[in-house]
C-alpha cells in the first residue's frame, strides 16, 4: 500500500526546509532508511531518510522548492499502484497539521517568554489569516501586511517564508519605463562610428541573490543594532600565561586530553566561570525587561562556507577545560559541514566572538539578539610596559571588546565584569585548573 513521506522537522524553530538534490527518481526502488534528496535550512543540510519501501511513485517538491515541514514530500509503494487519492490530498495530513501546530505552539513558548503577549485583537486577526508565530512577528517588524501573502504551510498558513516573499515583492523596485523614440528623430548609426572594448566579453560583475542563511544573517544584525543600544568598552589582558599553558598542554600526554586546548578554548573556559558571577551580563533583553541567568549557555560565532554560525556549549559553567574544547571542536565542525541541528544554534545567553587568527586588533561585535552582551577577541599584539624594576618590558597582549547593550546594564558594571575577565585570563595557570577540579 502506498505510503507518504514527510519533510522531517530539524528544531522546534524550523517552518520549512529547502529541497536540494534528488537522490532517488520516479521508478527507483526504495527501502526504509534510503536516502531520497538532501535538503537544508537556514542553517543546515540533511538528508531525507525514507519511512516506507517499495518504489518511489511521485515527489510533490522538486529541487529548489521550499516545503513546509511535516508535509507530504514523496509518495513510496508498489509499482503500477493507483495513488490518486494521495495525490488529490496534496501536501498535507491530518496528522502533519495537528502536530506542526503542536510544535508550532511550542516554539513560539520557547522562542521567548519576555516577549510580550499580543492583545486578543491582534490574536484573533492572526487566528482568522492562519499565520504562525514567527511569521506574524516578521510582518510586524517588517511592517509588511501579512494578508498579502500566499500561504504555502500546513492548512493553508501564512509561514515566515511567505511573508518575506511578500516584502521583497512590496519593496522590489518598479522597472524604469523605456524611452520612447519617434522614428524621425532615431540617429544613425554607422559601423565605423562603434567601438567595442577590448574587455567587452570579460565579466565586470556579478550579481547574487541573497542565500537564506545570508538573509537571517542581515536580518538579525539590522535587528540587534536598530533595536538596542549598544555600546562597547575595550579591554586587554596580559596573555603571556595563556601561552604558557597553551605550550604545556601541547606537550601533555595524549592520555590527559589537553593536547587539542586552544587559546580560543581557554578564554570560553574562563569567560563561562566568569559570567556566571555576572548575570546582569549574562541575560535576554525583552522590551519590557530582562531575564538573568545563573547557568551559562555560551555561544561562540563560527564562520563556515555558507555564513556566520553561533553554535552553543549548554550550561558551560559546569564543563571541564577539556569538555568545552571538545565541544567546540565538535560543533564547529559540524556547522562548518552543514550538519548542525538548529536546536544546537539556539538558546545562548551570551556569545564570544573570536577573531584573533586575522589578525584583527580591535572591533565592535554587534549583539546576537535577544542576548544582552557580546565579546570580541583580538589577535595577540605586542604591547610595552614599566616593569617592576623601572624597566621598559614586552609583553603579549590580547584584546578583548565588550559590547553591552545599555538597557540591560550601565557601563560601570559592564567594565566590572571585563576587567574581572581580563584579571583571570591574565592569572590564569595550572592552579586555576586544580582548584576547579577540588570543587
Amino acid at each position: 500500500m502506498a505510503q507518504l513521506v514527510n519533510m522531517p522537522k530539524e528544531g522546534i524553530t524550523v517552518e520549512s526546509c529547502l529541497v536540494g538534490a534528488w537522490r532517488k527518481e520516479i521508478g527507483d526502488k526504495v527501502e526504509v532508511d534510503d536516502v531520497l534528496f538532501e535538503y537544508e535550512t537556514d542553517k543546515a543540510a540533511f538528508e531525507c531518510l525514507s519511512t516506507a519501501a517499495g518504489v518511489l511513485l511521485h515527489k510533490f517538491y522538486m529541487e529548489g522548492d521550499e516545503a513546509p515541514v511535516l508535509t507530504p514530500v514523496a509518495v513510496v509503494g508498489e509499482d503500477g499502484e493507483d495513488i490518486s487519492e494521495l495525490l488529490e490530498d496534496g501536501a498535507e495530513t491530518p496528522e502533519a497539521e495537528i502536530e506542526a501546530e503542536e510544535e508550532e505552539a511550542e516554539a513560539e513558548e520557547a522562542e521567548d517568554e519576555n516577549e510580550p503577549v499580543a492583545d486578543t485583537e491582534e490574536a484573533e486577526e492572526s487566528e482568522a489569516l492562519k499565520i504562525s508565530p514567527r511569521a506574524r512577528s516578521f510582518a510586524a517588524a517588517e511592517s509588511v501586511d501579512p494578508s498579502l501573502a500566499t500561504p504555502t504551510g500546513p492548512g493553508g498558513r501564512i509561514i515566515e517564508a511567505d511573508v518575506i516573499a511578500a516584502a521583497n515583492e512590496a519593496y522590489a523596485e518598479p522597472q524604469e519605463p523605456e524611452e520612447t523614440i519617434m522614428e524621425e528623430e532615431e540617429p544613425e548609426v554607422h559601423e565605423e562610428q562603434v567601438t567595442e572594448p577590448e574587455a567587452a566579453h570579460e565579466a565586470v560583475y556579478i550579481d547574487e541573490q541573497y542565500s537564506k542563511i545570508r538573509a537571517v544573517i542581515g536580518k538579525t544584525m539590522l535587528t540587534s543594532l536598530q533595536r538596542g543600544a549598544q555600546l562597547t568598552n575595550h579591554h586587554s589582558f596580559d596573555a603571556a600565561n595563556v601561552l604558557m599553558m597553551r605550550e604545556d598542554f601541547k606537550a601533555c600526554d595524549e592520555g590527559q586530553g589537553y593536547n587539542e586546548v586552544s587559546v580560543g578554548d581557554i578564554i570560553l573556559y574562563v569567560t563561562s566561570r566568569v559570567l556566571a558571577r555576572h548575570p546582569e551580563i549574562n541575560a535576554l533583553v525583552a522590551e519590557t525587561g530582562v531575564r538573568k541567568y545563573f547557568i551559562v549557555n555560551l555561544g561562540f560565532a563560527v564562520d563556515t562556507p555558507r555564513g556566520l554560525m553561533v553554535p552553543t556549549i549548554f550550561g558551560a559553567e559546569k564543563k571541564s577545560l577539556r569538555e568545552i574544547s571538545g565541544e567546540v571542536k565538535a560543533l564547529a565542525a559540524a556547522a562548518r559541514e552543514g550538519r548542525i541541528s538548529p536546536d544546537q544554534l539556539t538558546g545562548g545567553t551570551f556569545t564570544v566572538s573570536n577573531l584573533g587568527a586575522t589578525g584583527v586588533e580591535v572591533f565592535t561585535p554587534i549583539i546576537n539578539p535577544p542576548q544582552a552582551a557580546i565579546a570580541g577577541i583580538t589577535s595577540i599584539v605586542e604591547r610595552v610596559r614599566k616593569g617592576q624594576n623601572g624597566r621598559i618590558e614586552v609583553y603579549p597582549s590580547i584584546g578583548i571588546s565588550l559590547t553591552y547593550d545599555h538597557r540591560a546594564v550601565d557601563g560601570a558594571p559592564a567594565s566590572r565584569f571585563a576587567a574581572e575577565l581580563c584579571n583571570e585570563l591574565a592569572d590564569f595557570s595550572w592552579k586555576t585548573l586544580a582548584l576547579e577540579y577540588e570543587k
